[in-house]
């Protein structure tokens, strides 16, 4: 299973690429796995500014739904609309084409809170 080393990760199985002030963010290998076939990504936040840990959008996958929760507090500021005709780009590419949002940092303390890869990989027992 691939965890890149140059990533973040949150203990909600999502990962963030921080570039300056922007984030981008999707969900890990490991969540897309467990959650099987996705068909279908919703984000109705874009353009709205959240908190860290407020729900952004939420992941359908054929067996269920889970809400994503914002990793780090920021406005929402892209939204991978590929993803509306292509979702399973999810499963296929979860740290490449199948990115969620991108985030501008309001708090780039945050940043800190989240794992590096050796400490996700031990928090999924990789």
């Amino acid at each position: 299973m691939s965890i890149p080393a140059e990533l973040k990760y949150t203990k909600d199985h999502e990962w963030v690429k921080v570039e300056g002030d922007t984030a981008t963010v999707g969900i890990t290998h490991f969540a897309q796995g467990e959650l099987g076939d996705i068909v279908y990504v919703e984000v109705e936040t874009l353009d709205e500014t959240l908190d860290k840990d407020e729900v952004f959008g939420t992941v359908e996958a054929v067996k269920t739904v889970s809400d994503l929760f914002l990793p780090l507090s920021g406005e929402i500021v892209a939204f991978n609309e590929a993803l509306e005709d292509a979702p399973e780009t999810v499963n296929a590419d979860p740290y490449g084409e199948g990115w969620m949002i991108k985030i501008a940092l309001s708090n780039p303390d945050e940043i800190a809170e989240l794992l590096d890869a050796e400490a996700y990989g031990e928090l999924i027992g990789a």
